[in-house]
């Protein structure tokens, strides 16, 4: 296991708050049902009884009394449960219900180094808690009477009827739930920490892969679908277009002998936000006055067509497979974007793979290289298909897009180790789906600074 960074787990726990105000939520909820649709209210009736010595005389009493009645009081503590007095306190009150029934209703408990003992009683019904009680303190009485012909036992507080149930404690309940909530709360989350294996933080991705940071953007709500996929197009001033352009103004800074001309942008698993990031970054670009392209090398399962809503009957596969690539032209779609082109996708092929290694392709990304500022192509995922391995042998560099608490860091490891053993140029990673308030948000003064 490696070593617990204390700091990390902290910021996991407050992340996942919610959690454990669930926890709380529910453990409140069932309890509050329990406490007060479900629980029975018991009352519980006491009486007191001392032993004192057999004095008939007026003489005061001596030590020895004393100490004869403290060897007593366990004695009588037991003979208080003995089935004689049990079976004629049942007698006596008509009671419907057996010895070992009364008996643990019945707890005797001797006060320590005095001659003291408590006689209480638990029942539903509170005047029947307090009849059993009297009757077992005046039976019992009567049975030492008859064993040992003395009378030393004198009652000092008879029972009387409870005004409350004992085990009612509303304000106590609610407490102990809230502290059952947040111990189970706090159990969940720190075991999902232990077994969850997505990057947690973006300390975490820097220190551990050692690569460059190009930026962090922030998460994207859901109200607007249109707004939520070319936010930059619709929303250029709001803080997610700023993280995208600052992606773009770290991906100009990345190369200083080359000016960069062609960028892959792929990911490790599909949902992370690839294809968010290579659209809103194409649109960055043309914003500035490059002439882009965005290209879909998504031959599986691509969306840029649904991103930029056109049509995919030709796209980069019909292209591939056609007898004149110099017509590339013919094959793009308009945007409503001044400057960016689009080529979506196409129909699928068979051999996705094949057509991105093919000399057909290596002289198209020399043909696009040449005509525009700027060609982004949106890859598959890297883990498990060799697409972006070999898409990433044609361009200048290789973005790779990651999920906070989505990508499992193994998976993220393998997609840089593959693009590695394959001599790609990875310009950094971009961290996308970050939440507003993370003090991790990653920009271009810290990446720079």
């Amino acid at each position: 296991m490696e070593e617990l960074d204390v700091k990390d787990f902290f910021k996991y726990i407050i992340s996942k708050q919610i959690i454990i105000i669930l926890c709380i939520f529910l453990v409140v909820i069932l309890g509050c049902i329990y406490t007060f649709k479900l629980k029975v209210p018991k009352y519980k009736s006491n009486t007191t009884i001392v032993l004192t010595t057999e004095n008939k005389s007026n003489s005061a009493i001596t030590q020895n009394d004393l100490t004869l009645n403290k060897s007593l009081v366990l004695t009588y503590s037991e003979i208080v449960k003995s089935k004689k007095v049990l079976n004629q306190v049942i007698k006596n009150l008509d009671l419907n219900m057996t010895v070992e029934q009364l008996n643990s209703m019945i707890s005797v408990q001797s006060v320590s180094n005095t001659e003291i003992i408590n006689i209480t009683v638990v029942n539903e019904d509170k005047k029947l808690s307090t009849k059993i009680a009297n009757e077992t303190a005046k039976i019992f009485t009567k049975e030492i009477v008859e064993l040992y012909n003395i009378q030393n036992i004198n009652i000092i507080d008879k029972a009387e009827i409870p005004s409350e149930p004992y085990n009612m404690n509303y304000t106590k309940d609610i407490i102990i739930y809230v502290i059952i909530g947040i111990i189970m709360g706090c159990v969940i989350v720190i075991l999902n920490f232990y077994f969850d294996n997505s990057i947690k933080s973006i300390d975490e991705i820097e220190q551990k892969l050692k690569l460059p940071l190009l930026g962090s953007i922030p998460f994207v709500g859901k109200k607007n679908k249109k707004i939520q996929e070319l936010v930059v197009q619709e929303n250029s001033k709001s803080i997610v277009s700023e993280g995208i352009k600052t992606l773009r103004t770290n991906l100009q800074f990345s190369s200083i002998d080359k000016k960069v001309k062609s960028i892959l942008v792929t990911s490790s698993i599909p949902g992370e936000g690839k294809s968010f990031t290579s659209s809103n970054l194409a649109i960055a670009f043309a914003q500035i006055g490059y002439k882009v392209l965005l290209v879909d090398c998504d031959m599986r399962k691509g969306r840029l067509h649904h991103i930029f809503s056109v049509r995919n009957d030709l796209g980069l596969s019909n292209l591939l497979i056609s007898d004149n690539i110099d017509s590339y032209k013919n094959f793009f779609k308009k945007t409503t974007v001044d400057n960016l082109f689009l080529l979506t996708m196409g129909t699928i092929p068979p051999n996705p793979s094949e057509l991105l290694g093919s000399e057909k392709n290596k002289k198209l990304v020399e043909l696009f290289s040449k005509h525009f500022d700027m060609v982004i192509y949106d890859g598959v995922p890297t883990n498990g298909l060799p697409d972006s391995l070999v898409m990433s042998q044609l361009v200048d560099k290789v973005i790779v897009v990651t999920e906070l608490k989505h990508t499992p860091y193994d998976l993220l490891e393998n997609t840089t180790k593959s693009l590695q053993k394959v001599n790609a140029n990875i310009a950094g990673i971009v961290v996308n789906k970050v939440s507003t308030g993370n003090k991790n948000m990653y920009t271009y003064d810290k990446y720079y600074g």
